[in-house]
C-alpha cells in the first residue's frame, strides 16, 4: 500500500496509525511517550535508491551521521556496506561501535582538535576532508607524531547559492566551511609537498535541504575545472565528494528523486576515472521516522487554542530553530469537526513550538505524531528545563526494538556535585 503520508511506510490500519505493521498505540502502550520511531524498511528502501543510481561505475555512500547517530540507525546502514561521513571524535566512536568500517569514513569540520586526528588515524579512516591551511599543518605534524601518512581531500567552497535556509547554505564565500575555490591550487601544491601527507581527492558540500539538482550541478562543474587544472601539474586526485544535501518532503515540496538529482552529475563525470562520493543524511533518515506524542490539555483561548503535548522543544528543536514544518496527524482519527491548535510543548519559553495552525480532531489524552522527523530531531535534542531525552524505537516489520531507553532524571545530575 502507497502511503498518503511524507514517511512511506506509515499507513492507517485498524487501530489507527502504522509504521510498517506495529500500530503506533502499540508503541506508546509499551515505550510510553514522547518517543522517537524510526522504520528499517525506509531506511534501506533510501539507501538502496543511491546504490541503484550509482550502479556501474566507482561511488560510494557516505551516510551524515549528523542527521541521526543513533547505534541502531548506524548498524542498518553499516550491515548495507555504507560509508560515513564525520564530524568528531565522538561520531567515530559511534561508527565503529555499530559495525561501521573505519576504512570507508570520511573525516569532516573546520575545527579537528589535535586527540580527534589522531584518533582518526589510529582508526585508519578513509579521508579528512580538510578545511583550512592550518589544519594541514596541525595534520601533517599529528601524523609525523605517530609515524603515518593521512590521506587528505580539501572541502573546497564553490560559491553557488543552494536556493535554502541560510542556517543549512554551507557552499557561499560568507560561510565558515571550505576554503575559497580561488585558492585551493596552491593548498593543493602545499599539500603535496608536506612529508605526512598524501593528496586524495577534493570535497564539496553546498548545503541541505536542495529542491533543484542545479546548484550542485554548477559546484560539481566548477570542481572538475579544479581537478583538470591540477591533474595538469602532475596532482592527481583518487575520488571526487560532492557532499549530500537533497531534500526531502515535509509539507508540499516535490523534491526530486535520487535518480533525477544524480543524473546530471552522473553525466558531468560520465567516462573519468574517479571514485564519485556522496554525503547524504537528511534524504536517508529525515522520511524514516517520526515523534510520537501524547496530548496533555486542550486549552482554548480568545486568539488561538492550543494542543499542549509532552513532546517540546528540547525533543524537536527544527520548529523553534528554523521555523521548520513537520506534518502533525492524529494516531486515532475522531470523527467530527476539527479545530485549529497551535502545537505546544510544556517547556517555559514562548519558543517551545512543534506546529502552528494545524486543524485537528483530537481530545485530550490521544496520541499525536510528528512527521518527517528522522533527521535532525534526536540529534539535536538536549536536556533544558531538566527533562530527560526520550526513548527511540527501530520498527523492523512487525517487531519492534527499543535502541535507546529513556534518560531518568536521576541520570542528568549524576555528573554534577553540590557545594557543602
Amino acid at each position: 500500500m502507497t502511503s498518503r503520508f511524507p514517511i512511506p511506510t506509515l499507513t492507517e490500519g485498524s487501530d489507527g496509525l502504522q509504521l510498517e505493521d506495529v500500530a503506533l498505540t502499540a508503541i506508546a502502550t509499551q515505550h510510553g511517550t514522547p518517543v522517537y520511531v524510526y522504520s528499517r524498511r525506509a531506511l534501506t528502501e533510501a539507501f538502496s535508491a543511491y546504490r541503484e543510481a550509482l550502479a556501474g561505475r566507482r561511488g560510494l555512500v557516505c551516510y551524515a551521521v549528523k542527521a541521526n547517530s543513533n547505534l541502531g540507525v548506524l548498524s542498518v546502514f553499516a550491515q548495507l556496506g555504507a560509508g560515513f561521513d564525520i564530524v568528531s571524535g565522538g561520531e567515530l566512536a559511534r561508527v565503529l561501535a555499530a559495525g561501521g568500517d573505519a576504512g570507508k569514513v570520511v573525516f569532516s569540520g573546520v575545527g579537528k582538535s589535535r586527540d580527534e586526528m589522531r584518533q582518526a588515524l589510529k582508526a585508519g579512516i578513509r579521508c579528512f576532508n580538510v578545511e583550512s591551511e592550518a589544519e594541514i599543518d596541525r595534520l601533517n605534524e599529528v601524523a609525523g607524531e605517530l609515524g603515518k601518512v593521512a590521506p587528505i581531500a580539501f572541502r573546497v567552497n564553490p560559491d553557488v547559492d543552494p536556493k535554502t535556509h541560510p542556517y543549512i547554505s554551507t557552499g557561499l564565500k560568507s560561510n565558515k566551511f571550505g576554503v575559497a575555490i580561488d585558492a585551493a591550487a596552491d593548498l593543493y601544491r602545499r599539500a603535496a609537498g608536506l612529508p605526512n601527507l598524501r593528496v586524495s581527492g577534493v570535497a564539496c558540500h553546498i548545503g541541505s535541504q536542495l529542491l533543484d539538482p542545479a546548484p550542485i550541478a554548477e559546484a560539481a562543474g566548477k570542481i572538475l575545472d579544479l581537478v583538470d587544472r591540477l591533474a595538469a601539474e602532475g596532482i592527481t586526485l583518487d575520488h571526487i565528494d560532492l557532499g549530500g544535501g537533497l531534500g526531502i518532503r515535509y509539507r508540499d515540496e516535490q523534491p526530486p528523486t535520487v535518480a533525477e538529482y544524480l543524473a546530471p552529475l552522473l553525466k558531468l563525470f560520465e567516462g573519468r576515472k574517479e571514485e564519485l562520493c556522496f554525503e547524504p543524511g537528511r534524504s536517508l533518515v529525515g522520511n524514516a521516522g517520526l515523534l510520537l506524542t501524547r496530548i496533555e490539555y486542550l486549552k482554548p483561548g480568545e486568539e488561538k487554542s492550543f494542543a499542549i503535548v509532552d513532546a517540546a522543544m528540547n525533543d524537536l528543536a527544527r520548529p523553534a530553530l528554523y521555523d521548520a514544518y513537520h506534518e502533525v496527524v492524529a494516531v486515532q482519527p475522531r470523527t467530527g469537526a476539527a479545530k485549529t491548535y497551535e502545537v505546544v510543548g510544556p517547556i517555559c519559553e514562548s519558543g517551545d513550538f512543534l506546529a502552528h495552525d494545524r486543524e485537528l480532531a483530537v481530545a485530550e489524552g490521544d496520541l499525536v505524531a510528528l512527521l518527517s522527523a528522522g533527521a535532525y530531531g534526536m540529534a539535536m535534542s538536549s536536556n533544558y528545563n531538566t527533562r530527560p531525552r526520550v526513548a527511540e524505537v527501530m520498527v523492523d516489520g512487525d517487531r519492534m526494538h527499543l535502541i535507546r531507553r529513556r534518560e531518568t532524571v536521576e541520570s542528568l545530575y549524576a555528573l554534577e556535585s553540590p557545594l557543602t
